[in-house]
């Protein structure tokens, strides 16, 4: 059988071949761009440089917090609220400690959400607001007389 004579690589094909393999790189860089400022969340701090001076303080202060020994838990009840429970170092509930959060979209989808609470009794606290569906984190402050701790959580 004769074999059919095969087509000579012209200055065409090289043309394609180039003009091909830079549009997939710019397609799949623009993909990619569109990916990364659809789910960016927004600047972790305004100022980079004062951040890292107040660096220090915050490590001492979050030092502090942990060295109160406080066993705090939370969890979402079935409305969305967040629900804390405060102990002290020996275990006892501290029930007249005060609460407050700030919690803010994951991704950066919504603004930030101011949560307040309420004591329920037995070192329990419930935020007086739920929290909108999605991923948040929220970053609870907690004072008991002097002592204050900070503690930062992961709510879906």
């Amino acid at each position: 059988m004769n074999q059919p004579e095969p087509r000579p690589f012209t200055g065409r094909h090289a043309a394609i071949m180039i003009v091909s393999f830079f549009a997939v790189v710019i397609i799949v860089n623009l993909v990619m761009a569109r990916f990364a400022i659809s789910t960016f969340g927004g600047t972790v701090v305004d100022n980079s440089y004062v951040a890292s001076q107040q660096y220090d303080q915050w490590l001492a202060r979050a030092e502090a917090g942990e060295r109160l020994g406080w066993q705090v838990t939370s969890a979402l009840d079935a409305s969305r609220h967040v629900i804390v429970r405060v102990a002290g170092h020996d275990g006892a509930a501290l029930n007249d400690a005060m609460l407050r959060a700030r919690a803010h979209h994951v991704l950066g989808q919504s603004g930030e959400v101011r949560l307040n609470f309420t004591g329920l009794g037995n070192g329990q606290y419930r935020s007086t607001e739920p929290l909108p569906q999605g991923r948040w984190q929220a970053v609870v402050t907690i004072r008991h007389g002097a002592d204050t701790r900070r503690i930062a959580w992961a709510f879906e």
